[in-house]
Order: structure tokens, then C-alpha cells, then sequence
């Protein structure tokens, strides 16, 4: 299975918190044949199918912020100081190759660190950012800061890979996997039909941790039902421990959250609907907020009754994240096919 087009075009537009335009664009694009297509002021985009028989309105969120880091301080060196946007573990940006957003169009560098020598016998210390430097070739400070204005943010540089058994690898499918799966069931429920209204959200500032986006476009729309589509911890890696939080493997399926900012209600239909469709799927427990766009969701206005699907993904916030595609389809089809069950009337109330 080929990385679809769409995916691919989204994973290799930088768009860092705070610097989401380039992916927005992307997603905007291929949105406008599904429908009317509006943003806000913070960046945010989503479209809206009409539904066909007067059901609730149903929003699909995903985030189309990525994690990087952002320019802080030019060094006389020439050498460029930068601290994370998003949660980094900063030893895995060594040696990487970056690409930094400027008000000039894309700079290529690259992630080096402080020299430090070692007594014999003296362990090595953990890297932190006061180590790290973007190098971009300045031959001095003057000419770094022609280039490079403090606030410009960068991503790791690279293009997609696809791996063996329908797995790709690559920085940013946390969450353009998410925004992804949000177009791909409103085109679907544009084609087929569904019940209810289904908007398909593409959210800014979720990896800061703030959910800006998802909070003021829930405000705006106001949804009587939401699914946030995120990614989470596969737990077949090294370490991976199914006793914490569910046994969620690449190739196994969406992956459904249930927890105390889950609707129970949302949670069940979701279940129950991946049963009948036999779409394979797995269950995560949360013990209070998921870290997704549902923790905003689930509380904007009076309350909205909020699901949360994930697609189970390796090595995290680096620039080799891994899914299964498989699993990618498996989310769009249970939430297509759960926007279908949403009749009119059907009551969320507890």
C-alpha cells in the first residue's frame, strides 16, 4: 500500500505550533472539492458535509501542528540558539538535518552541539537544548541574523519512507495522520451520505499543549457530538507495557479511549459499531485527560459528548515515527461508519 498522495503531500509541509500555514494550505486544497471550506483567525480550517436526515452534527478533529524548535538567540559564531516547541527529547535531535521557516522561504541546516571533553572515567551527561545549535553555514553573526529572525521555528528535514507490511515512517504523523483521517470521512460521508452534519476539523497548537485550535473551532462550530483523532503509544516496541494503559500493536486496528473525559455513550457506539463492521480495534484507558484535542473539546460551552480514536504509532515525537496503514483505514471506516448510526434523536444525555 502507497502512502496516499494526500498524506504524503501533508507530512512534507513544515508547520511547527504557531507556523501551521504551509500544511494548512495543503489540507484547505484538497478539502474544497468536499465542501465549503472556513478558517479562523488562529489558523484553523475545517469543512462541513450536509447531512440528509436532520441528525447531530458530528466534528472530526485532528491537529495539523507538528513539534520543532524555534530560533531564540544568534550567536556572534554565526551559530543559531534554539529551544523546543512541542515535547522534544533533545539527544534525538543530534545530527539531524533541519529546515527553518523564514520570512525568505526555507533555510537548510543542520542540529550540532556544544564540544565538551571528557575526563577518563567521567560520564557522558545527557544533552539538553543549551547544548544544541543550528548551524546553516554563517560565516558570522551578522550574516546568521540577515538570514534568521529570533521566533523562526524549523523541522526535521526529510521525506516520508515506506517500510515493509504497509508501515511508513516519517517526522509529523503526529497528527497529520489525524487531520488526514478527518478529510478522508467527510469525502466519504460527502459520497455516501450520513444522518447528521459531519464537519472535518484541521486544528493549530495542540503539540504546545494549549488545544487553541480545537477549543476555539469546537466554541465556533458546536458540535453535539466529537471524535478527536490522534495517534498513541504502540505498545509492541521494546519496553512497550500493555499493563499501563491497553495493548494497542501496529496492524491491530484503531485504537478507542475510554477514560473519565470519554463519553461513555460515544465510547459504546464507537465499540459497538466497530463489532458489527468488524473493523478491527483496541481499547486505551485513560485515568483523567487523554493529552489530545478531546481534553479541549469535551468541555466547550455546555459540554460536548467527545470520543477519542487513535492509530497506534512507534517511536513518538521523532523524526522516524512508524504506523501501519492499515490501522489508518481501520480509523476512517469506524468513524464513517459511526457518523452513519448517528439518526436524529439519538440522545447523549447521562
Amino acid at each position: 500500500m502507497a502512502i496516499p498522495e494526500l498524506l504524503e503531500r501533508l507530512l512534507t509541509a513544515p508547520g511547527p505550533s504557531g507556523q501551521e500555514a504551509l500544511p494548512a494550505e495543503v489540507w484547505r486544497r484538497a478539502a474544497t472539492p468536499v465542501g465549503a471550506v472556513s478558517g479562523d483567525v488562529h489558523g484553523s480550517s475545517w469543512v462541513r458535509v450536509p447531512g440528509t436526515a436532520g441528525g447531530p452534527l458530528l466534528a472530526v478533529i485532528g491537529h495539523i501542528d507538528e513539534i520543532g524548535v524555534v530560533v531564540t538567540y544568534a550567536g556572534d559564531d554565526g551559530l543559531l540558539a534554539v529551544r523546543g516547541l512541542g515535547g522534544w527529547d533533545p539527544h534525538v535531535l543530534l545530527g539531524q538535518r533541519v529546515e527553518i521557516l523564514t520570512r525568505a522561504g526555507s533555510l537548510p541546516g543542520v542540529v550540532t552541539a556544544r564540544r565538551s571533553k571528557r575526563k577518563p572515567g567521567e560520564e557522558r551527561k545527557p544533552v539538553s537544548f543549551d547544548d544544541l545549535f543550528l548551524d546553516v553555514g554563517a560565516r558570522n553573526g551578522e550574516e546568521a541574523r540577515s538570514l534568521v529572525r529570533p521566533g523562526d521555528a524549523a523541522v526535521i528535514a526529510g521525506a516520508p519512507l515506506e517500510l515493509r507490511n504497509n508501515r511508513i515512517a516519517s517526522r509529523a504523523l503526529d497528527d497529520r495522520i489525524g487531520a488526514y483521517v478527518a478529510l478522508e470521512v467527510a469525502r466519504r460521508a460527502a459520497e455516501a451520505g450520513t444522518p447528521g452534519d459531519v464537519a472535518a476539523l484541521a486544528v493549530v497548537q495542540e503539540e504546545v499543549g494549549d488545544f487553541a485550535g480545537s477549543r476555539t473551532v469546537a466554541w465556533e462550530l458546536e458540535p453535539e457530538v466529537a471524535i478527536a483523532v490522534d495517534v498513541t503509544h504502540a505498545t509492541d516496541v521494546r519496553g512497550g507495557d500493555p499493563e499501563e494503559e491497553g495493548e494497542h500493536k501496529l496492524g491491530q486496528g484503531a485504537v478507542l479511549m475510554r477514560g473519565p473525559s470519554i463519553h461513555p455513550r460515544v465510547f459504546e457506539l464507537l465499540y459497538e459499531t466497530a463489532e458489527a463492521e468488524k473493523i478491527p480495534f483496541s481499547v486505551e484507558i485513560s485515568r483523567g485527560h487523554t493529552n489530545t484535542d478531546a481534553d479541549a473539546v469535551y468541555v466547550s460551552r455546555r459540554g460536548v459528548a467527545t470520543g477519542l480514536v487513535s492509530v497506534p504509532l512507534r517511536s513518538m515525537h521523532t523524526p522516524v515515527e512508524t504506523v501501519q496503514l492499515d490501522d489508518v483505514e481501520a480509523a476512517i471506516s469506524l468513524i464513517v461508519a459511526f457518523a452513519r448510526r448517528l439518526e436524529p434523536g439519538v440522545s447523549f444525555a447521562r
